[in-house]
């Protein structure tokens, strides 16, 4: 009895050094922190659904009943699938957009939103997912024909708050063109509408934004040369690091398994 009794007792004794030593390999390796959301079982992404390719308004129902499409829209959907969720857009102003994800009213913020010193200090950012490129639309009877030339602009439009906006109205040592010759819009449309009427000589936007309403309003061109190149990326609270780092490992996957390049091709068509 006494022998059955050891043997019993080394078994168990081995059984438990083995799931010891099992734990502690395992722990080697970090395990994800869970993340949390708004809204239980969702996925709150605030936008300005008024920048095409990347963000628009849809009469059809949209992106899965979402109300709105866009490279972004279904970017942010692939990645809720990712993590089994559910997209909803919250459609808003541009600084309401960054401000609604800082606050926590929202999970994510995409809207070609481009990385800034001054945006990291209230914001965390996503790996960057795509490239953007500002350019000049300007009327093709225009004189401003350079970039050079918008140095004779007397008013160049700028979607207010983005990253065009704060480098064209900074002073011209900066390499800006000063405020009093750059005002602020709500929406890309609407300096636009304001470029087709003659009220302002010149429209600073995104290249794939652009080339959508140069397509909508025949007289319009945008110069050869880029503006500015910069990168996107996707806007959470700070500190939300758990959700960062999730959504970097699905956009990693969706860019891994032609996701991300398939959803690009539906909206932007090779030249």
């Amino acid at each position: 009895m006494k022998k059955m009794q050891k043997s019993a007792a080394l078994l168990l004794a081995l059984a438990m050094a083995f799931s010891l030593a099992a734990c502690s390999s395992a722990g080697d390796a970090p395990t994800p922190a869970a993340f949390t959301t708004v809204e239980e079982g969702k996925l709150h992404m605030s936008t300005e659904a008024g920048f095409p390719p990347y963000e628009m308004t849809a009469d059809d129902g949209g992106y899965k009943g979402t109300g709105f499409e866009g490279i972004d829209v279904e970017v942010a959907g692939a990645i809720a699938e990712k993590l089994g969720l559910e997209l909803v857009v919250d459609d808003m102003g541009f600084n309401a957009a960054l401000t609604a994800v800082q606050s926590g009213e929202s999970d994510i913020a995409m809207a070609g939103i481009s990385i800034t010193p001054d945006r990291q200090d209230v914001m965390d950012f996503s790996d960057s997912y795509a490239t953007g490129v500002q350019v000049v639309i300007v009327n093709e009877d225009s004189p401003i024909q350079t970039l050079d030339d918008l140095a004779n602009a007397q008013m160049i439009g700028c979607q207010a708050d983005t990253t065009g906006y704060i480098y064209a109205s900074d002073t011209p040592e900066n390499g800006g063109y000063g405020e009093d010759h750059v005002t602020a819009y709500d929406t890309g449309a609407l300096a636009v509408m304001d470029l087709v009427t003659g009220k302002i000589d010149a429209v600073i936007i995104d290249n794939e934004p652009a080339k959508a309403f140069v397509d909508q309003n025949p007289g319009l061109k945008i110069l050869e040369t880029a503006w500015v190149e910069e990168e996107y990326a996707i806007g959470f609270a700070k500190g939300n690091d758990a959700l960062r780092e999730a959504v970097n490992a699905a956009v990693a996957e969706l860019k891994a398994d032609g996701t991300f390049q398939k959803i690009v091709d539906q909206y932007i068509k090779a030249d």
